[in-house]
């Protein structure tokens, strides 16, 4: 979970608030004064903290309660739009014909981060050209290439040419007919006025429609500084934050740059190419108060499934037929959307209970059953109850587990069973899911 130290301490917060019999001016104080402590450990600016503080505290004292709602849900849903708008506006690059420069200093990522773009834009339908225009780092292109390779997305090099200007140029020509085009510059130690007079070059030949600054989030606050300087120098329209999910200091980068007014469009949330996601404030808070971000969750389930595969396996289930074959099925659709830490982070009120589930064993405990499961003959997945003592042995002998791991798989299976019976039973709902996956299919 990105910035999770944060999201605990909130999550501390919201629980007290609910917990508490009622709420008096002496209650209201010290939950403020808990969200200051929150914020400053994440590394955000003491006069912003203080800001949000005073606005919490007098919306609290001065709005009307709306009508249905009680005032703790006032003051949490107050908490959220107040964290919400210290993180700026949100932005996103819409499908379309874009020519997207990413600019920045040395060692902020910009190289992997333009594999990363280049991976979630061409998931999402467009074809896309990355052109190396790094002409100072060793290796730059090399390392851009092999990006390339792995995401079956073609790279535009010119190894030994210094001009990176040209090299830009007659890479736009060479990818003319694609979507996106992807243009990765030079980096420096600081902003130095031979990069700027470089990425200026660059940007007159490009004509970019995005120049996205990268920025690491360790830098804590100084990433407001550095990008008004990349936009007082090159008027960038976006940012991308890198590394979030292992900085302390990401709550300071994502405050800092939110008060610039540059919009965050992306943040990194892990080493994995595939580990960048859409950045909006509203949804982002959401998953800090742990609240869950389905949006997200549904973004990343329709990049990372056969849809086609996800569908039969629907219909099988609403038709009633549930055997362990469907099951595998569904396991292996949950392992390719990602960790399961990062799944359950999305979901609203799971990490509210953080306490009864702990991802990493579940983890484990879905992989070995997945080895159990490929110990099973195509009679045994298609038909369970065939699986009796001496079968259970040698399934156990053949995934190299014990007995009773094969017996736990199946009470796990039989109450899975039990509850798609239990929801079928539910005729209004099946209808409505029916209709869905017939609109889906038909769409």
């Amino acid at each position: 979970m990105v910035l999770e130290s944060l999201s605990n301490s909130l999550r501390a917060v919201i629980k007290r608030l609910a917990g508490s019999p009622n709420v008096d001016e002496k209650l209201l104080k010290e939950l403020i004064r808990d969200i200051q402590r929150s914020l400053l450990q994440a590394d955000v600016n003491v006069n912003l903290v203080l800001e949000l503080s005073k606005k919490v505290e007098n919306r609290a004292k001065e709005e009307k309660i709306p009508p249905g709602a009680t005032l703790k849900e006032h003051i949490i849903k107050i908490i959220y739009e107040e964290l919400t708008a210290l993180l700026g506006s949100s932005a996103e690059i819409k499908k379309g014909k874009h020519t997207i420069m990413l600019v920045g200093l040395y060692g902020q990522g910009k190289t992997t981060t333009a594999g990363k773009l280049a991976r979630y834009l061409s998931k999402r339908g467009m074809s896309v050209g990355l052109i190396a225009a790094d002409v100072h780092r060793p290796a730059a292109y090399d390392q851009l290439k092999q990006i390339g390779e792995q995401i079956k997305v073609p790279v535009y090099g010119e190894p030994g040419e210094r001009e990176a200007a040209s090299i830009v140029e007659r890479g736009l020509k060479q990818f003319e007919g694609f979507d996106v085009k992807i243009i990765d510059t030079s980096g420096r130690h600081s902003l130095e006025r031979e990069l700027i007079e470089e990425i200026k070059a660059v940007a007159s030949v490009a004509s970019p429609d995005y120049r996205i600054l990268v920025l690491d989030a360790s830098i804590g606050q100084q990433a407001g500084a550095q990008a008004a300087a990349f936009h007082e120098a090159v008027n960038i329209n976006g940012v991308i934050l890198t590394k979030l999910d292992g900085s302390a200091k990401g709550g300071g980068a994502l405050s800092a740059v939110g008060h610039t007014k540059a919009p965050v469009i992306f943040i990194g949330t892990g080493e994995h190419l595939e580990d960048l996601e859409t950045f909006n404030p509203s949804r982002f808070v959401s998953r800090l108060m742990g609240m869950g971000d389905l949006t997200a969750l549904l973004e990343r389930m329709r990049e990372s499934i056969d849809e086609k595969k996800a569908e039969e396996t629907a219909r099988k289930i609403m038709s009633g037929h549930f055997t362990l074959r469907e099951m595998y099925e569904q396991m292996e659709m949950l392992a390719d959307v990602g960790p399961l830490k990062k799944i359950l982070s999305m979901l609203p009120g799971v990490a509210t209970t953080k306490q009864n589930v702990d991802p990493e064993e579940m983890q484990k405990k879905l992989a070995r059953f997945h080895v159990i499961m490929d110990s099973m003959t195509d009679e045994e997945l298609d038909n369970p109850k065939i699986i009796k003592s001496s079968r259970i042995l040698r399934i156990a002998r053949g995934a190299g587990v014990e007995q009773k791991e094969v017996r736990e798989l199946l009470r796990q299976y039989n109450l899975s069973r039990r509850a798609v019976k239990g929801f079928l039973g539910n005729r209004q709902l099946r209808r409505q899911l029916l209709k869905q996956l017939k609109e889906t299919h038909e769409n």
